[in-house]
Formats: C-alpha cells, structure tokens, sequence
C-alpha cells in the first residue's frame, strides 16, 4: 500500500503531521519572494498557527494541508492546502505551494494541481473547486490552467498591491462526474491569450 494518498508520475501528496512541519519548510512560509503571492491576508504563518491549522481542519474535516513529495527521494519539496471546504456546496480552494527552489521552473507545479484536483474529486467528493490569483501572477494562472482549471471571471480592482489598483482572476475547477463539458466550455471566459497578455508587464 502506498504511503501517498494520491500518486502522479513524479509526485505523491499525503496529508501533513505536525511532525513534518521543519524547519526547511518554515523558511518556506517566511520566504517574500514564495509568499508574494501566497496569501491575500499578508499575515505572517508561524509554526503554531500550521500546526494549529493542521489539527483544527482534520477535527472539522473542512480544511487538508497535503505535503508533495518527490517520489525518487521522498523529500517533501512544497505544500497544497485544500480548503476550507463549504461542507454543504461541497466546493473548495486549492492553493500549491513548491516550495524548495530546486524544484521550480520543471512544470512540477502543474503536476502537484493535477493531485490535488483528483484527491479534491476522489477522495474528498468536492464538485468544484474554485480560487483567485492576482492578475500580475501569470505563471501560476497558466499551471492552473494547464492543470485542468479555466478562467471563469475577472474580479476588477479587487487587490492593492504596489501602490496601485490590480484585477483578481477567477479561476475554477470543475469536477467531470458532475459537470458535462457543455456546461464547463459554457462557464469558460474565451480569448485567454489576449486577458493574459493585458497583465504581462
């Protein structure tokens, strides 16, 4: 039996014990650079306040912090948060995090979605799941997307950020035993290249 509860082709996703949080993975959560875009709160995530986290969503079952591991090592190299999670919509947030440097720029992020949509879906019986990025944040508007997940609206100032007014792009994901692809290709903003191409700087 697999120690992962979901398993792609290079990654595997259990869900975390306090006993996993490190070091390492705390300088993640105090890194600017991870967390430029991490949080819309801005509030800084200390040890506790995860591992508290931790605890408070398995008791409520509305919230799963999953570590993503490298299958050829085992080394957790990031975290997906899935939740919270409207228990009566059965709809949640997904937000991945690949933490660990080494492992940026090789598509892994797309991939690491990819797990968190089917534990979302399989073992978790979500119908959608839903989120927002900062529109400046294009290259995780496109893992999402390449991950399974469309653009279905675009909420208009809704961020300061820089001293200056920035556009939220609502992305979701739609869970294919539920929905038929008429009613997702229907829910899908058209021309993505060219809303992308407004927010390249």
């Amino acid at each position: 039996m697999s120690k992962y509860s979901i398993v792609g082709k290079n990654l595997g996703i259990r869900i975390l014990d306090p006993i996993d949080i490190t070091d390492e993975i705390m300088l993640w959560f105090n890194d600017a650079t991870l967390m430029q875009y991490y949080t819309n709160s801005k509030n800084a995530i200390s040890r506790n306040s995860l591992i508290d986290a931790i605890a408070k969503g398995r008791v409520e079952k509305n919230n799963f912090t999953y570590g993503i591991f490298d299958l050829s090592n085992d080394q957790c190299i990031g975290t997906l948060r899935l939740g919270p999670i409207n228990l009566h919509h059965k709809i949640s947030d997904l937000v991945v995090l690949i933490g660990n440097k080494n492992y940026h720029g090789k598509g892994l992020a797309i991939e690491a979605i990819e797990l968190g949509n089917k534990a979302a879906f399989e073992l978790h019986g979500l119908r959608k799941l839903f989120g927002g990025m900062y529109a400046s944040n294009i290259s995780s508007i496109k893992a999402y997307l390449r991950a399974g997940w469309i653009v279905e609206g675009i909420r208009k100032g809704q961020y300061w950020n820089n001293e200056k007014h920035e556009d939220r792009i609502e992305v979701a994901c739609f869970n294919p035993q539920v929905f038929n692809e008429k009613y997702i290709k229907d829910a899908t903003l058209t021309d993505l290249e060219h809303l992308l191409s407004i927010y390249k700087s």
